[in-house]
């Protein structure tokens, strides 16, 4: 307050000083006629009226006025004026001055306002960015007080809404400063509240005339316009979260409909095959049949095997169910790739045992942070279609190398190869190519679990292939 008034002190002088020197300049140095000297200083009070305002500039006409009397209007040096004239004149002067200053103070007022609102805009539009930046409904409920004051340069703000009954704050110590009742208050309200001389703002949220919940700001000096914006844009932003989170929810639902449907349908398919083959064994077994010991043993074999099989397809939709959902836990440790080849080799003698086998593994390739367990099942899964998509009795080659600062692991086969189309969805869930869909067993999920697998060892996976030549698949892994 103190800085303020001698701000205000050194203004009248410094008006009273400019005075001084134009009466100094025109009565000792410069003597000319009397109407340049009022032309003058009215176009002094003009600049202050324009810089400064109108108690300036209306302090300035009086003081202006007496020195023009008295030092240049006859008889000079004395408050009187001899010509009845003169006073026509001092008075016209006078008046002008104070039109003037008023007219320049009122354009100097609505400029200042101009900008003002020009700023303001400025910051609801960057405001509004941040708000439509934001879909996570909580997320951005938390985030909105700290959006106001960055946005419009106040010292707090809180929010409070009405359908969750949850007051949001800045800071922890803005609860004493906006309590949840007195903005629960201004909410049911539905006005505004400004108590401009403590600085704070009341807002309620508004779609239409429903109120949603309000907002409050401490050091606020924002127009009601620019507060009631700010409270629209608010209450927008948080029913499109809504929506938009209600929407996703929705989709989510769909989908999870949509691939529950697909999975029952392709693994359903996938169990009548393997059920069908234990079905006839056992009830080949229990009739009177005289079966010789190797046949007993070919149907007791067809059904471990199949029992095996059906295993596999259990844990392979249980296991994308689990990557959907983000709950499969992973072990990472130190590995060399051989082990996780040797692993998926040793665990796929029947599928391997009409494919000769080419390794190139060189034994000085770096360590990779892997779970052996899950990088053995990718590889499991890259053997198991190269030896099902390739004719009998052909090469599977397995190369490993390390290359900027990745182990690049690789397996090829001569099979059929994939046009350019499928090469695009081949790792997506449940997909199988078009040509093999109905010669083949599987149910498209291995791919897509390899994908996952490897992706979530911070690596890449990805196919080559030439139709009529074969396929190459290969993942990257990062060094340890």
């Amino acid at each position: 307050m103190k800085r303020v008034l001698d701000n205000q002190i050194l203004r009248f002088a410094l008006a009273s000083a400019t005075i001084c020197g134009i009466v100094l300049a025109y009565f000792r140095w410069l003597h000319v006629n009397p109407a340049i000297v009022g032309f003058t200083f009215l176009i002094a009070i003009l600049v202050v009226s324009t810089a400064w305002g109108l108690r300036y500039a209306v302090f300035m006409a009086v003081v202006a006025t007496l020195a023009y009397n008295y030092f240049f209007l006859p008889p000079v040096l004395r408050f009187i004026i001899a010509d009845p004239q003169n006073w026509a004149v001092l008075f016209a002067f006078l008046f002008t001055a104070v039109i003037a200053s008023q007219l320049s103070e009122r354009a100097r007022r609505e400029a200042l306002e101009s900008n003002q609102r020009r700023r303001e805009l400025e910051r609801l539009y960057a405001f509004s960015q941040q708000l439509l930046a934001t879909d996570n409904v909580f997320e951005l409920l938390n985030s909105i007080p700290r959006y106001i004051v960055d946005a419009f340069t106040i010292s707090d703000a809180a929010m409070f809404l009405n359908a969750r009954q949850q007051s949001y704050y800045l800071r922890i110590e803005s609860q004493s400063l906006f309590p949840s009742e007195q903005l629960d208050a201004i909410s049911s309200r539905g006005e505004p509240v400004l108590d401009r001389q403590h600085s704070l703002c009341f807002m309620p949220l508004r779609l239409g005339v429903r109120s949603v919940g309000s907002i409050a700001l401490a050091g606020c000096a924002l127009s009601r316009e620019t507060l009631e914006a700010i409270g629209s844009l608010t209450a927008i932003a948080i029913e499109r979260a809504n929506a938009l989170e209600k929407l996703t929810r929705t989709e989510a639902a769909r989908e999870s409909d949509r691939l529950r449907s697909v999975l029952l349908d392709s693994v359903t398919h996938e169990f009548r095959t393997p059920l069908t083959a234990i079905k006839a064994s056992a009830e080949t077994l229990l009739s009177d049949v005289e079966l010789d010991k190797p046949q007993r043993r070919d149907l007791l074999t067809v059904i471990n095997e199949e029992s095996d099989r059906l295993n596999r397809l259990v844990g392979e939709a249980a296991e994308v169910v689990q990557l959907d959902s983000h709950q499969l836990e992973f072990h990472f440790e130190p590995h060399h790739i051989r082990e996780a080849l040797d692993n998926a080799i040793n665990a796929l003698p029947q599928a391997l045992q009409r494919h000769p086998l080419q390794l190139n593994v060189p034994d000085n390739l770096p360590l990779v942070r892997i779970d052996m367990d899950r990088i053995t099942e990718v590889v499991v899964h890259l053997l198991d279609n190269a030896a099902k998509y390739s004719p009998p009795e052909t090469p599977i080659q397995i190369t490993a190398e390390h290359r900027n600062g990745e182990v690049v692991t690789s397996v090829a086969d001569h099979g059929s190869g994939i046009d350019d189309m499928e090469q695009e969805m081949i790792f997506e869930k449940f997909y199988r190519g078009r040509n093999q869909r109905m010669t083949v067993q599987g149910t498209g999920m291995g791919l897509a679990i390899a994908r996952a697998i490897v992706e979530l060892h911070a690596g890449k996976i990805g196919v080559t292939s030439q139709m009529g030549k074969g396929s190459l698949f290969q993942f990257s892994l990062p060094v340890a």
